[in-house]
């Protein structure tokens, strides 16, 4: 065995090689010293810790820090960018991550495996505590669980709803890409006859079909180009007559004095004409300077004939300017119908989205109206009414009447009363107030005295329930709640109501209301609690 002594005495060329190997493999770890550390060891459920890995390493060293969910059983939410500091000759590198867990309970961050070049170094495992949250119940109000209610979908609509938005766009796609390419097609068309033949000229030009040596459809071109000019200018069957009853009509019309050509013209028109009549049919190929001087004698022709037509008489401009403001005037028609057609197609869909989410009911309700919705989400009126007062809010003002006046449908026949609506309407209120000496108010009495006034007025069918009723600032009374039916005015039929009855005996005075409502009112419900929550007796007396 070698000592230290004797090391030190014959040098280090005296070592053995396994030993050397050693030492150089010690240097190279001390020169990449990696450390791993965390925030807090002690965290709440949910809460975050920082998870830290610095290595120390040479410049030219590659680093490979862990990634993904390599610290189970805890989560990793959040990987940082790496941190690089410059210490002389080394770097230092600083990696960083977030990482939690929701059930409390000990737990240990495995060791996590960082790569340096070829070689794997592992950090040492870590213990944390997760902690649960304290709950303090005796300031914390416990609750029970609510019953679970059916919530309409935002975007789960029903298939045939789905199906009709597919069927409107792709009926909106369709129409408005062969829209956009009847335009094009129609923008060319409409072009004047001289500048739709020197549009399509241009275009052969750049067409390459001399140089492909397609003669046989370039000389097709060319013919229909200087035939549709003719046509729409000079002679409205050029297109499909013969080169020869073409070149005919020209030559009579210019004997005729109608069109004003030089007989220079028409012969090289013939002869162009007759060429291409022999590469369409004869299968002969004109060399490529032949087509080229035709080409430029069409455009010859054309400028000539163009140049020869008379000047129109005003009589014919304004034919034509009749005819051009009925086009106009279609063509703004049609505009304005595909526009309401575009628009009825928007509307459907919107409509189809909102009865498939909310409802019909909802939907008829708020953008068609209901008389009941509009009193529920309107301004309401607080204020006083009678004396003895009652306050009360109310969707409307109630007015006051005379109960003995013919011309009142009243249920109370004395005191001060105030209403509002009719009882066959579709919500009516009503409230009286009078004053009464002490021992004169008989509670016995109430319900009979209800149903009689009721029947009074035109009510029959009536069922009576019966509870106690409190205010919220605590004025006890008795309410009378059920069904009924009244004759409909019009028709001979009965309208199915709900009333509410309440009576009170506060401030040396009797307080009573009348509520009655359609018995489908869907929005009467809400109406009627939100009133009856907003009765209130005060000492104060004021007469309306």
């Amino acid at each position: 065995m070698i000592s230290t002594t004797d090391i030190r005495r014959k040098g280090f060329a005296s070592l053995p090689l396994f030993s050397l190997f050693f030492l150089i493999v010690s240097f190279s770890l001390n020169a990449q010293q990696i450390d791993a550390s965390v925030d807090t060891a002690t965290i709440k459920i949910g809460e975050q810790i920082t998870y830290s890995i610095t290595v120390e390493a040479q410049k030219e060293d590659l680093v490979v820090f862990p990634e993904g969910q390599t610290f189970s059983p805890l989560e990793m939410i959040e990987s940082y960018s790496v941190d690089t500091t410059r210490l002389e000759d080394r770097l230092k590198l600083l990696k960083e991550y977030a990482i939690t867990q929701f059930d409390s309970g000990s737990y240990t961050i495995p060791r996590q495996r960082v790569m340096i070049n070829d070689r794997n170094f592992f950090t040492d495992s870590m213990l944390v505590e997760v902690r649960d949250v304290e709950v303090d119940t005796t300031k914390q109000h416990l609750y029970p669980i609510k019953p679970s209610v059916e919530v309409p979908g935002g975007f789960g609509l029903p298939l045939w709803a789905w199906i009709l938005l597919g069927i409107l766009t792709l009926a909106a796609l369709i129409y408005f890409f062969f829209r956009r390419k009847k335009k094009k097609e129609e923008a060319v068309k409409k072009l004047p006859p001289y500048e739709q033949a020197i549009f399509e000229l241009k275009q052969l030009d750049s067409s390459h079909l001399l140089e492909q040596r397609e003669i046989k459809q370039y000389y097709s071109q060319l013919s229909a180009a200087v035939r549709r000019y003719l046509d729409g200018e000079v002679f409205d069957h050029a297109m499909e007559s013969t080169s020869g009853e073409l070149v005919a009509y020209l030559e009579a019309e210019k004997e005729a004095g109608r069109l004003h050509l030089k007989e220079e013209t028409i012969t090289r028109l013939k002869q162009t004409l007759e060429r291409a009549d022999l590469a369409k049919f004869a299968n002969t190929k004109p060399d490529v300077i032949t087509a080229r001087e035709d080409r430029s004698n069409v455009e010859l022709v054309i400028n000539d004939t163009k140049a020869a037509i008379p000047q129109p008489t005003e009589e014919e401009l304004l034919k034509d300017r009749e005819y051009r403001e009925r086009q106009l005037r279609k063509k703004r028609v049609r505009k304005i119908a595909f526009g309401l057609i575009g628009v009825i197609i928007i509307l459907a869909g919107f409509t189809a989205y909102v009865i498939s989410t909310s409802g019909f009911a909802d939907f008829k309700d708020t953008y068609l109206g209901h008389p009941s919705k509009e009193l529920l989400e309107g301004d309401w009126i607080r204020s006083d009414y009678g004396k003895p007062p009652v306050v009360i809010s109310t969707p409307r003002v109630l007015k006051r009447v005379t109960p003995t006046a013919p011309e009142t449908a009243s249920v109370f026949n004395e005191g001060q009363v105030f209403s509002s609506g009719a009882l066959t309407g579709t919500y009516y209120v009503e409230v009286s107030a009078r004053q009464v000496s002490s021992g004169e108010f008989d509670p016995s009495g109430i319900i009979d005295n209800v149903l009689d006034q009721l029947e009074e007025v035109g009510a029959r069918n009536i069922i009576t329930k019966e509870e106690t009723f409190t205010t919220v600032n605590g004025a006890e009374g008795l309410k009378i709640f059920g069904n009924l039916d009244f004759q409909h005015p019009e028709k001979e039929r009965n309208l199915r109501k709900k009333y509410t009855f309440l009576s009170f005996s506060e401030n040396v005075g009797i307080q009573q209301i009348m509520i009655v409502y359609d018995e489908e009112d869907r929005y009467a419900e809400e109406i009627t609690g939100r009133l009856l929550n907003s009765i209130e007796f005060n000492a104060e007396t004021n007469v309306r």
